[in-house]
């Protein structure tokens, strides 16, 4: 432990895959430094937290939003049937921000309701939060705050020097085209900022920046994004901003190894997988398993949450979810939807990438892939069989691409910075004024 006093650390993440297992990372670090980890979560997250020693603190369910225990299932299909999840392009759901605004304010005002009445109670000495907009209740509680950013930075952090967030433009591309999809989410979003805004400030909070869901100023700002595909080279940062190379969580209490069915078939070993929630679109993911199907090589496939509703070819092997920690250091590629939990870790064992986004931060993601030479952009929805396995044999056959990747992975785990991260929160606690203003 890197400090005499142990420290509660409070989590508040989003009650997602890509949110809570970034913070799952964290707390483990922090856990193994002498300190306490303690989740505000439903029932559906604790069996998983409880494998890697985290309290948990249960939220009461709400009938009047449904944001209480809600399976993947059922949240992947709300995501498809509101456009999220589909084929359209990322300007086209950009247009749909608005529906994301309300959904941030409904999970905001659930969140802070049980925030104000629990905070009292748990006294913690720091708060943790995943979140994509304000919790007046943190805020109002003078309880020093970590915002931990799952979504990206240029997600955290907008500004005209990089591609605005959930965009997919790349950071040598049209500028003008930046500045257009910028105005698009103000134009769309800014009903729905204006009674995000009006709420906070009639919870007894300053107003928000015009346009944000968060005041930045407030907060130590952390997130996980290598060096090598960081913006900061064109965006510095300031002192209330730390980057790590990643928020991987070790899967030590887990196991894999390849099924025999597999293992005793030839060609190289590639992971697909779409996350969490990509693959409810069951249409779309029979049409990309029949490509593969016909690839020489043998795939480990993560089915989704309707695993039960295709098939996969002779050439793979997959299951609802597999525990991808452990089944990266055994591929030679990965397929993936550019989601920063599979991106960071698949960077960390050194994985070429074809990163084919949906939603989200996916599509900067797979772009910067691209535009750092890690790996290849497809369209989820559009690729045809020849890009997608030609994308496949390109990589697989590039030493020079393993090389680099092999250079990097050794880079991220000779450093180890999410083992810093203890202390990073420590000082903090201790010495706010040196972060924030």
């Amino acid at each position: 432990m890197s400090s005499k006093t142990s420290l509660k650390v409070l989590f508040v993440p989003m009650l997602a895959e890509g949110h809570v297992n970034p913070c799952i990372g964290i707390a483990t670090q922090l856990i193994a430094d002498g300190h306490r980890a303690v989740f505000i979560v439903d029932d559906v997250w604790r069996p998983k937290l409880a494998a890697y020693g985290i309290e948990t603190i249960e939220l009461a369910k709400s009938n009047a939003t449904n944001d209480g225990a809600i399976d993947t299932t059922l949240q992947a299909q709300r995501m498809m049937s509101l456009g999220k999840i589909g084929g359209a392009s990322a300007i086209e759901k950009a247009r749909l921000r608005p529906n994301a605004a309300e959904y941030w304010r409904k999970q905001c005002q659930y969140l802070d309701t049980q925030l104000a009445a629990l905070l009292p109670a748990i006294r913690p000495d720091v708060i943790v939060v995943d979140q994509f907009a304000t919790l007046p209740a943190v805020v109002l509680s003078g309880i020093p705050c970590v915002w931990c950013w799952s979504a990206g930075p240029l997600v955290m952090l907008d500004d005209v020097r990089t591609p605005p967030g959930e965009s997919g433009l790349s950071a040598t591309g049209d500028p003008r085209l930046w500045h257009e999809f910028r105005q698009l989410i103000k134009d769309v979003t800014i009903e729905k900022w204006r009674a995000f805004n009006d709420w906070v400030v009639g919870r007894g909070c300053e107003p928000l920046p015009e346009h944000c869901f968060h005041k930045t100023s407030r907060y130590l700002h952390i997130y996980g994004y290598p060096l090598e595909l960081d913006y900061q080279d064109v965006r510095p940062l300031g002192r209330n901003y730390v980057r790590f190379d990643n928020f991987k969580r070790n899967e030590r209490h887990l196991t894999f190894a390849v099924p025999p069915v597999l293992a005793a078939k030839p060609g190289a070993f590639v992971y697909f997988s779409l996350g969490s929630l990509c693959p409810v679109d069951v249409q779309n993911m029979r049409r990309l398993v029949a490509i593969l199907a016909k690839s020489p090589h043998r795939f480990i496939v993560s089915m989704g949450p309707k695993h039960m509703e295709y098939t996969l070819g002779d050439n793979m092997w997959g299951a609802e979810s597999v525990p991808q920690i452990r089944v990266l250091p055994l591929v030679d590629l990965v397929i993936t939807h550019g989601g920063i939990n599979t991106v960071t870790e698949s960077l960390y064992f050194g994985r070429p990438m074809i990163a084919m986004p949906v939603y989200g931060e996916q599509y900067d993601n797979a772009q910067r892939l691209q535009d750092k030479g890690f790996g290849l952009r497809l369209d989820a929805y559009k690729c045809s069989e020849e890009e997608l396995l030609t994308a496949i044999e390109t990589l697989l056959n590039d030493r020079r691409l393993a090389e680099r990747l092999a250079e990097v992975s050794r880079r991220i785990q000779t450093d180890n910075s999410l083992a810093k991260v203890s202390q990073l929160i420590e000082n903090f606690v201790q010495n706010q004024c040196k972060y924030i203003d």
